[in-house]
């Protein structure tokens, strides 16, 4: 199925901004991914959009990570991040995007690392992945380092404020509403969504809750077949699906709406009405 309301031939009001997410499958290429990145976001900001989201592992993807993840991994000084800041430079855009971050030069481990370039180029945030995927049969920690429990990592485009979680990060909703917390009003997903079994219905039953119980705006980049489910969609406040994609590769884009955004939240004020806090918990 494919949902798409482009708001392309449309100017945005004061408080409204068009944002896109790009699926694709990533290769073991980091060149290739660059040059099929710029075309993504050529298409993105044809069609209006100011920040583009695409998936996790865009640098350099496999569907088990192993030796091979460790000897691409760069600092985010390196080729491939430099590369994602010319695109946002050259298109005028901020540019969210997963890499693989080196840990130390003749280390064994990476981090699983989202970066934010703007649109002059320079790298505005970055996100490490916390919650690493030691599920499903998979080790991610394995060659992956975990990211440190930090402030969440927000950045602000128009006056509207983004996070950023990854992929495995969706199945704890404490990262989510911490974020939500922190003043987020749209998330970020990239993801490697590994298609199995009832995959599907997780996460995208997911993306929705973790939308509707922290009335944001979720956009999820997920990598498209053979190596991600696809699915990737963009949620509003209330849980609706604003555009969505099967498992191809595309560009969805719509409107973030910050007065919709208030209405939801006014209606009904989740955040406000909490009565828990969240505490980091200690690793067994």
């Amino acid at each position: 199925m494919q949902l798409d309301t482009s708001p392309e031939h449309e100017n945005p009001a004061p408080d409204q901004l068009d944002v896109a997410v790009v699926q694709f499958a990533p290769s073991t290429d980091p060149s290739a991914n660059l040059d099929a990145l710029r075309g993504y976001v050529r298409t993105a900001r044809d069609r209006g959009a100011r920040v583009v989201v695409a998936p996790e592992y865009s640098m350099f993807a496999v569907t088990r990570l192993d030796e091979r993840v460790v000897a691409i991994a760069e600092p985010l000084t390196g080729p491939f991040v430099t590369g994602l800041g010319a695109i946002a430079r050259d298109f005028g855009v901020f540019l969210v995007a997963g890499t693989v971050e080196e840990v130390a030069p003749d280390g064994n481990r990476i981090r699983n690392t989202l970066v934010v370039l703007g649109p002059d180029g320079s790298l505005v945030e970055r996100y490490r992945k916390v919650h690493l995927y030691d599920a499903f049969g998979h080790l991610e920690s394995d060659v992956v380092e975990p990211g440190d429990i930090e402030t969440p990592a927000t950045f602000t485009v128009a006056g509207v404020t983004f996070g950023m979680q990854t992929c495995f990060d969706l199945r704890f909703p404490e990262g989510i509403r911490r974020v939500a917390a922190a003043g987020a009003q749209v998330v970020l997903l990239p993801a490697q969504w590994i298609p199995g079994p009832a995959k599907i219905d997780q996460w995208t039953t997911l993306v929705r809750a973790r939308a509707i119980e922290n009335t944001v705006y979720l956009a999820a980049a997920d990598q498209s077949a053979p190596r991600g489910a696809g699915a990737s969609m963009i949620v509003g406040p209330t849980g609706v699906v604003l555009a969505e994609l099967g498992d191809e590769p595309g560009v969805l884009t719509t409107r973030i709406d910050l007065a919709h955004l208030a209405e939801v939240r006014s209606v009904n004020p989740s955040l406000a009405l909490r009565r828990f806090a969240i505490t980091e918990r200690a690793p067994e």
